[in-house]
């Protein structure tokens, strides 16, 4: 059985080169809040899986185009999250030895990148639990923690992005779930699936746990209530993300509620929808406490700053993923969910100027390895993380196969082609983000 090991976090000087073996926290980087906010909503892009889900994109939106005098909001005085609560700080984060194996096997068949490509397996990676299934490994992979911070005498950090919500990503095709509203799906995620998960939880009481919890679901409700699976589904997405965040906020785990991304939530209207909507859920589930604070990007391309928005959605106030989360904050303040940080998905962003449309989200030809994963790299963020493994598709873009989703096709302009069906395993498209990587590896 292939193992797994731990990548080291270091909380040390600011500013520090990234290295193979550790990672260097810092208090650079970070853009300014601005108030302007003149846009019209933009459409999701996308989350995805390592298992059986990618994630859609859909034009379709709740909300009418503001206008830049009506959108204009004063500044809000926000509260910065307690840097003592900081899952990831003093650290290791686990590495994930099946994805290595992916690695290696994809090296075998490109002498001539090898290397390089070898240099991904030093980084770790979210591990996705998608379906019921993937539950019966979560104790395994806790024990296999347990053992290298036994050995390395400093605590190991597992990241787990919870996946698997009733009537999945609603405005999708490629990443639909298992679990519907006519199958009972509602009862079967919290017995089933929640339940599970929790109990591993407290079985390993010891270990540091991060949940990523249910990417492109609340932020769905926020603009795509058009879409008629979205608005049969927002009563079961309320109350079930309701029921994970009160079951799975355990003395050992950390909850990042998904916060979309600048290219989706960016406008205010957008935000201020989204800020009410995730104080809805957080009240039912016990008050914002439960939750240290919110994902973004997951399995999304937005350049942390300066990136393809800036050229492409030029009325959206947040131009990147640091501007992004300075807005959000600003708006979650708003609706009283004070002193948050964020954790935000490098994995895939490295390179901008390589879209067409911003709404493009399938497997983004050019794209490139992000910033490694690293410790407070900026004010409010308490790690960049890659959460969707790199090398992972997003959809499918065969028509004839399964999982094929027409935002992945032959018809995408951005998509790479010939992509499997979501999680699967895309070695070409590997290779891509390696030799794009920035920093270059």
């Amino acid at each position: 059985m292939i193992g797994r090991r731990a990548f080291a976090i270091v909380a040390t000087l600011p500013c520090l080169p990234v290295s193979v073996l550790a990672v260097a926290a810092s208090a650079c980087g970070g853009a300014a809040a601005t108030t302007q906010a003149p846009a019209a909503a933009n459409a999701p892009a996308a989350a995805s899986a390592s298992s059986p889900a990618a994630a859609p994109e859909s034009t379709a939106s709740s909300l009418p185009p503001p206008t830049a005098a009506a959108d204009a909001k004063p500044e809000v005085k926000v509260t910065p999250p307690n840097a003592e609560g900081n899952p990831f700080a003093g650290a290791h984060l686990y590495i994930d030895h099946g994805y290595v194996a992916k690695i290696e096997t994809t090296a075998k068949t490109d002498a001539a990148d090898a290397a390089t490509l070898k240099k991904v397996e030093a980084f770790p990676t979210a591990i996705w639990l998608s379906s019921i299934k993937d539950t019966a490994g979560v104790s395994k992979t806790l024990e296999d923690a347990a053992a290298e911070q036994k050995k390395g005498g400093q605590p190991v950090v597992t990241t787990f992005v919870v996946y698997d919500l009733p009537e999945r990503d609603c405005a999708a095709v490629a990443s639909n779930g298992q679990l519907t509203i006519a199958n009972g799906g509602d009862k079967r995620y919290q017995k089933d699936f929640i339940d599970k998960i929790a109990a591993s939880f407290k079985t390993h009481a010891q270990q540091r746990v991060v949940v990523v919890l249910e990417p492109d679901s609340l932020a769905n409700l926020a603009t795509n209530l058009s879409v008629p699976k979205c608005a049969a589904a927002q009563d079961v997405y309320k109350h079930s993300i309701s029921y994970a965040i009160k079951t799975l906020a355990l003395p050992n785990v950390t909850i990042y509620l998904d916060g979309a991304h600048a290219g989706w939530l960016g406008w205010s209207g957008n935000r201020e929808k989204i800020a009410a909507l995730y104080a809805e859920v957080l009240k039912d589930a016990g008050g914002p406490d439960k939750i240290r604070g919110f994902a973004t990007n997951v399995s999304n391309y937005d350049s942390l700053k300066d990136g393809d928005l800036a050229k492409l959605e030029p009325s959206d106030p947040a131009k990147g993923e640091l501007d992004y989360i300075q807005l959000l904050d600003q708006s979650l303040t708003g609706a009283g969910i004070v002193g948050k940080a964020f954790v935000i998905d490098t994995g895939r962003n490295g390179r901008s100027g390589i879209k067409t449309k911003s709404g493009s989200w399938c497997n983004i030809k050019g794209a490139g390895l992000g910033e490694r994963p690293q410790v407070n790299p900026a004010p409010l963020v308490d790690a960049y993380l890659w959460i969707k493994p790199p090398g992972e598709s997003d959809g499918g873009g065969e028509p004839k196969k399964p999982g094929f989703d027409e935002k992945c096709g032959p018809d995408a302009p951005d998509a790479a082609k010939d992509a499997p069906r979501a999680g699967e395993w895309f070695g070409s498209y590997f290779i891509d983000l390696a030799k794009n990587a920035n920093p270059p590896l």
